[in-house]
């Protein structure tokens, strides 16, 4: 004890402790794959580069893509270490004890060379890697060189490749390694044989997790290694080094707990806690749960995002064939199973829509939490009859979420009252009618004027008294007759006889509307829009065309092309009977003026002014002559 007190104690604490230190390994590199069957998660891969091997097929330039983390460095090394042992394996694995194989684990082999090509990518890399190719192989058969991310050579060093990689000599080998294959060049690729590795399933990480922490020594749980793997999102290297951060963080016991704790995960629970207060209808429980979230600090689209999957992992949970596809702890798939017999299929098929929905707009949204918000009352409605719930295809109709305010307020109502329905003749009363009546309305100032030198002295005349067949802002004559109130029968006097008058009712007589310049223009130009496809260019034309008023009913087109006037002319009827029928005036005419075009006065300039003069007076161009006169 007094030697730990003592400064050479603590000097002993503190070199122990650095010795620690340099000898710890991550563990991403320490049970790095040495052999073809410790690669994890590629095994169609494996076994074609094993018969490549045993067979003596080799390429001389192969092509290994995939996402980060999946093996493709190790894997050239380890097939660049096997095509150069002296005694395979039956199966293709290298010996380890050869010569070549020993100089390879200990990193002292000249047969193999590795190149980043993210540093060096340039002309003058590529030039040095040729020169080196050309020097055959000490020990072996074969000179492997190991490209790696080769999508980041510049142009001009892939051209400079591109005749080595074609033709390269007997005993050289290239494996170029990159996670984006669409940068390679497409010459570059139709020289190399192409392998594509694949994202490592979860269930195989979790395996291999398991087996580290066996030999380290780890205490973990089933349902923190599946976090953990879901995290990496298929890639080992990506689950090896948060294994590591995980064993730290819990010093050597990784829980469920201590893992979501670290990784600020959301956890299962709040998505099972949200399908629960969906299936009850319990909206207000659903908005204090999402704040809770937020308070936490998770960002509402990763939440939307997440409670989608969950949905869908509902849905694969209700049958027993497509339960394996869910990647989950054995725990919680028997919690899924159980909430997802809870759950209609139907409804489960809405909420995947609304949730996905809502996902597309969250980046477009401004008002980003109302946006979820939303998607969770309309989700808390989906627990209504079926018929409510659709099929997922469309939206169907939600139940009121203010149920106690719409009682109240039919409550209030007398029981004797019948509830006012809009008539379709109330919907579509023409505005003389509206403004005779005296309802309050908002006119644009400039309207109103329009209006007011339309309107007639006796308004409810008028707009009682139409012409048959003609109608106006969609109200016809017949529609309007319907609605005037019906005579009642006038008595019979003493005699038993009626007066004529009374036997005879005397036909009501129509007045016209006056017209308006304002009102002509815009049904002028109604007109114009009403031309066929056919008369288009003709339509164009009356468009840019501003007839104005010459009398009461009379207006007058004044045109400046003889052939536009002609045209105008043979439309002159059709064009007064429209205007008749939606201006109500049976007096409008039309009249149209061709304009003459107004001669242009040229600037001669002095050579003109000059040719003018002589064909006047004959008599310059004689002068000029004599005496060799020029115009400058």
């Amino acid at each position: 004890m007094k030697l730990f007190c003592s400064p050479l104690g603590l000097l002993y604490l503190c070199l122990h402790k650095e010795e620690n230190m340099e000898n710890f390994i991550v563990s991403a590199r320490k049970y790095r794959p040495a052999t073809f069957d410790t690669v994890v998660g590629q095994k169609a891969l494996i076994v074609t580069l094993k018969n490549a091997i045993l067979t003596g097929k080799l390429a001389h330039a192969y092509l290994f893509c995939g996402p980060r983390g999946v093996g493709k460095t190790t894997c050239a090394r380890i097939f660049a270490k096997s095509i150069n042992c002296e005694h395979l394996t039956p199966e293709g694995e290298a010996c380890n004890e050869c010569e070549s194989c020993r100089a390879f684990n200990e990193q002292r082999s000249y047969n193999i060379h590795e190149l980043d090509a993210a540093s060096n990518n340039s002309v003058d890399d590529i030039r040095e890697l040729i020169d080196q190719v050309r020097i055959p192989p000490q020990i072996g058969r074969y000179k492997v060189f190991i490209i790696d991310e080769v999508h980041m050579l510049s142009t001009a060093a892939f051209n400079a490749f591109l005749k080595t990689l074609e033709e390269p000599p007997r005993h050289a080998i290239f494996i170029l390694a990159t996670t984006e294959r669409h940068k390679v060049l497409p010459t570059i690729l139709s020289r190399c044989q192409i392998y594509d590795f694949t994202r490592i399933e979860l269930s195989d990480i979790v395996e291999h997790l398991a087996n580290v922490a066996a030999k380290e020594g780890v205490k973990t749980e089933e349902a923190a290694l599946h976090i953990i793997a879901q995290k990496a999102d298929g890639g080992m290297r990506d689950a090896l080094s948060l294994f590591d951060q995980m064993v730290s963080y819990t010093q050597g016991n990784v829980t469920y707990q201590g893992v979501i704790g670290s990784l600020n995960i959301l956890d299962y629970d709040y998505y099972f806690r949200f399908t629960d207060l969906f299936l009850e209808h319990k909206i207000s429980e659903t908005m204090l749960l999402f704040d809770q979230v937020l308070r936490r600090g998770f960002d509402g689209g990763n939440f939307i995002t997440n409670l989608t999957a969950h949905l869908r992992d509902l849905l694969v949970s209700r049958e027993p064939a497509t339960l394996p596809l869910l990647e989950v702890s054995t725990d919680v798939r028997e919690r899924y199973r159980e909430q997802a017999q809870k759950c209609p299929e139907r409804m489960l098929i809405h909420a995947i829509k609304l949730c996905n929905d809502c996902d597309l707009n969250y980046r477009a949204s401004k008002n980003k939490r109302l946006l979820v918000e939303l998607t969770l009352i309309q989700l808390a409605q989906l627990t209504g009859d079926p018929d409510e719930i659709g099929s997922g295809r469309g939206p169907k109709k939600l139940k009121p979420l203010f149920t106690k305010a719409v009682a109240a307020a039919t409550a209030n109502q007398p029981k004797n009252s019948k509830p006012v329905t809009p008539t379709a003749a109330s919907t579509t009363q023409p505005a003389a009618n509206t403004y005779a009546q005296g309802a309050p309305q908002h006119v644009p100032e400039g309207m109103s004027r329009m209006m007011a030198s339309t309107a007639p002295t006796q308004q409810n005349k008028v707009a009682t008294m139409r012409r048959p067949g003609i109608s106006i802002r969609g109200i016809s004559a017949q529609s309007a007759q319907s609605e005037m109130p019906k005579q009642q029968p006038v008595a019979s006097n003493v005699g038993g006889s009626m007066p004529s008058q009374q036997r005879q009712p005397q036909q009501p007589v129509v007045e016209d509307i006056p017209v308006t310049e304002d009102g002509l223009r815009i049904c002028w130009k109604q007109f114009a829009a009403s031309l066929s496809k056919e008369e288009s260019a003709m339509a164009g034309r009356i468009m840019n065309i501003r007839p104005s008023l010459s009398g009461e009913a009379a207006f007058t087109v004044t045109i400046d092309n003889k052939i536009v006037a002609q045209e105008l002319r043979a439309m002159q009827s059709r064009i007064e009977s429209y205007l008749k029928q939606q201006m109500q005036n049976s007096r409008i005419t039309m009249e149209v003026v061709l304009e003459e075009t107004q001669k242009v006065h040229h600037i001669y300039s002095r050579v003109e002014q000059y040719q003018q003069l002589e064909q006047s007076n004959p008599a310059l161009k004689k002068l000029k002559e004599m005496f060799e006169l020029d115009l400058e």
